[in-house]
């Protein structure tokens, strides 16, 4: 019988001119009707090439053949057998360079299975439909795990952990769990109160989390070692990187880390907020990766025009797809090959910054076109407040409080595949171990760090 080549069915959103004037979701999800008619795309191939692509090996097409029979519990159970976040990941993943890179449906098909919007519609109705408990029932098996950091790569290896059996200590360094997920993601691509949700899904397994506690300050890596069977650390990346350039040090120029922390985690963008934010008139972004453009579309929400600078093509930008045409949408100027050189200041503020055009030059060792400055071509943009995002690296605390942990010329700490660093019992995963990256990678590396911490207790 032949394929139909019916479209993809588009996730509906709020309307530009309504979102930029509030902090509430953009993508609105799948309506059942969406849903169903999206599901019915799935071919349910047989070698099921999507979950090649999928870090936490999620049965694709089984959930999604589920959808269509009208079994949402059943749906849901499969998702969540090997996806400890899946409300989270239905958002915030790129499924586009993921599983959904490889639908057969993506060239001449109508476009790939919209999977990410269907593992957001499925994991929403679980948490609609989930049965009030506080605790799930699990039997011990005398090992004990302490875990550093409570974000995505910890929350997933903490969850499969307890499922095992282990009794597990999440130790954070903020004041809420969630790591990247509460400080680092906006509220209009990621709801608070959601994640808290998933961290209680992780909590009713048995997990404990213990807030405000600064491993390599408070406690260390040593003192959980003698008391615990194993660590795992899911510390993160939140040392923010910046340009080096004159004038990075005046008022009004924030790291995107500070700014996002302060709207996310501490409700800067309240009246009353304890942690208040410049509200800048004429806003300048630099970079363009989804931190990138979570900070422009944050800074237009707060009244301001915005201006993104990024010294190659659109071509080369590393956020997502979704995120750039949004960002369009919301009225951000995009200024493409271009490169800030100094940061200006008036009465030690921000008054402007001075760029140089770029051309693009031979490929460098990421792939991309290395960025070349074209003589003479400098000019200046009027503004009153820089964010500057350009990526993290891993906070050096526990590098400093450890010595003898292994480590890159980056920051990052050196593990094998499964997350074994150079020291017994002591493992890592996620941007600790890779430097930014993905929740979903975060959440992979975490799973097989669990699956080798259970194996080497079952060898000792």
């Amino acid at each position: 019988m032949a394929i139909e080549n019916n479209t993809r069915n588009a996730m509906p959103t709020q309307a530009a001119e309504d979102r930029i004037r509030n902090f509430e979701e953009v993508a609105l999800g799948y309506t059942p009707a969406l849903a169903q008619a999206e599901a019915q795309r799935c071919l349910n191939c047989k070698n099921a090439p999507c979950m090649t692509g999928c870090p936490v090996g999620v049965r694709i097409p089984d959930f999604i053949s589920k959808i269509k029979g009208g079994d949402m519990r059943g749906a849901a159970e499969t998702l969540k057998a090997d996806n400890n976040l899946p409300a989270i990941c239905g958002r915030v993943c790129p499924q586009e360079n993921q599983c959904e890179k490889y639908c057969v449906r993506k060239v001449k098909l109508g476009g790939s299975v919209a999977i990410g919007n269907l593992e957001r519609y499925t994991a929403d109705w679980a948490l609609a439909n989930q049965e009030e408990t506080n605790s799930v029932c699990v039997e011990r098996n005398g090992l004990r795990v302490a875990i550093v950091g409570s974000g995505p790569a910890s929350l997933s290896c903490a969850a499969d952990l307890a499922r095992a059996g282990v009794a597990v200590t999440v130790f954070e360094a903020l004041h809420k769990a969630g790591g990247v997920l509460v400080y680092g993601i906006p509220e209009f691509r990621l709801p608070k109160s959601l994640v808290a949700k998933e961290i209680e899904n992780v909590t009713a397994l048995g997990v404990k989390i213990i807030t405000d506690v600064v491993v390599g300050k408070t406690v260390f890596i040593d003192e959980l070692l003698e008391e615990y069977d194993a660590v795992f650390i899911g510390s993160g990346a939140g040392l923010p990187s910046f340009l080096k350039i004159k004038g990075e040090n005046l008022n009004g120029v924030y790291s995107a880390n500070e700014y996002l922390t302060r709207l996310n985690l501490m409700k800067a963008y309240k009246e009353d907020s304890a942690t208040p934010v410049l509200r800048g008139e004429k806003v300048v972004v630099v970079g363009a990766g989804n931190v990138a453009m979570d900070s422009a579309r944050t800074a237009i929400r707060l009244g301001a025009e915005v201006h993104l600078v990024y010294r190659r093509s659109r071509a080369e930008m590393p956020a997502r797809a979704e995120e750039i045409e949004h960002a369009e949408e919301e009225g951000i100027v995009f200024n493409l090959l271009v490169n800030p050189v100094e940061i200006l200041g008036k009465d030690g503020n921000v008054c402007g910054i001075r760029c140089v055009r770029m051309e693009l030059g031979e490929p460098d060792a990421s792939g991309r076109r290395s960025p070349i400055a074209v003589e003479g071509s400098e000019f200046d943009i009027d503004c009153d407040e820089v964010i500057v995002a350009l990526g993290t690296t891993p906070n050096p605390i526990i590098k400093n409080s450890m010595p003898s942990l292994a480590t890159t010329a980056k920051g990052t700490l050196c593990a094998d595949a499964n997350g074994r660093t150079n020291i017994e019992r002591l493992y890592t995963g996620g941007d600790a171990m890779t430097g930014a990256a993905t929740v979903i990678l975060a959440m992979g590396a975490g799973k097989r760090a669990a699956k080798a911490i259970l194996e080497d207790a079952c060898g000792r």
